[in-house]
């Protein structure tokens, strides 16, 4: 078995223009055991940082208001580029406009701390980054490799993140499509095990496709796991109705989501 990844053997990169607030994380950081931190305050010397140093075991921690760019223009410029875009990334920020955050929470972001935050809430950031880097024990259900899965999701960053956390669990027979009409489409003639779903997506969003595979899909059956940054609490109310098998928040923690799936599954 693989030794799994502790916050002593992750290097974090730690993009924040403040001193004061540069000092204050920096500390945190080393509380919990972290040994190797570099900071930086822009946005562009981060990037030039990540091309040149070893990225397995690397963290990004990053403020939203960068002098030269926004945290949320960094981490689209790490999902953009196929040597960073698994980088793990939390987003520390005061911020809480969803508008805002939504870039975010779309690209496959470990965690967004809020400030004012406390060192408990910046632990368990970090300790779900080191899960993600983590390999993952396999799902208790026998065959994985021969599992069907469906990826609902307009966001290209948030289906590449899902993707590469299926493969890690050995599943291979991976579908993608852009919205909920594209699905119906592939579902008409594609027979899957798991459908993972988006809710907020152009043409047919998550709560339409889950009413349409239980109400008219002969896969009527297949487990529907919807992971989504939605808020509204009545909008996720109907989504139960509708007979989703489970809801994971964007953005999610590795671990839950391979926990959800096995369950799902194993139902």
């Amino acid at each position: 078995m693989a030794l799994t990844v502790s916050l002593a053997d992750i290097s974090v990169l730690l993009v924040e223009p403040s001193h004061m607030q540069a000092g204050l994380v920096s500390r945190m950081l080393e509380h919990q055991g972290v040994r190797h931190i570099t900071v930086l305050d822009s946005g562009a010397a981060a990037l030039a940082a990540m091309t040149e140093v070893a990225r397995d075991g690397l963290v990004v921690i990053s403020s939203l208001y960068l002098p030269d760019m926004a945290g949320t223009e960094l981490v689209s410029a790490m999902r953009l580029d196929e040597d960073l875009e698994a980088v793990p990334f939390i987003l520390i920020s005061s911020e809480t406009r969803p508008q805002v955050l939504e870039p975010v929470r779309q690209s496959g972001a470990c965690s967004i701390v809020a400030k004012p935050f406390n060192e408990q809430q910046l632990s368990r950031a970090l300790f779900a980054a080191a899960d993600y880097l983590n390999p993952p024990a396999d799902l208790d259900i026998a065959e994985v490799e021969g599992l069907r899965v469906l990826i609902v999701d307009d966001s290209m960053a948030s289906r590449h993140h899902l993707r590469r956390l299926l493969e890690e669990l050995g599943i291979e027979k991976i579908t993608e499509a852009v919205n909920g009409k594209q699905a119906v489409e592939l579902l008409l003639d594609t027979m899957v095990d798991l459908v993972i779903t988006d809710y907020n997506m152009p043409e047919m969003d998550g709560r339409e496709l889950t009413e349409y595979i239980r109400t008219q899909s002969w896969q009527n059956s297949v487990p529907v796991l919807m992971v989504t940054s939605e808020q509204n609490m009545g909008r996720l109310a109907a989504v139960e109705r509708a007979g989703v098998s489970a809801i994971c928040d964007k953005p999610f923690e590795a671990g839950s989501i391979r926990k959800l799936i096995s369950e799902s599954l194993t139902r």
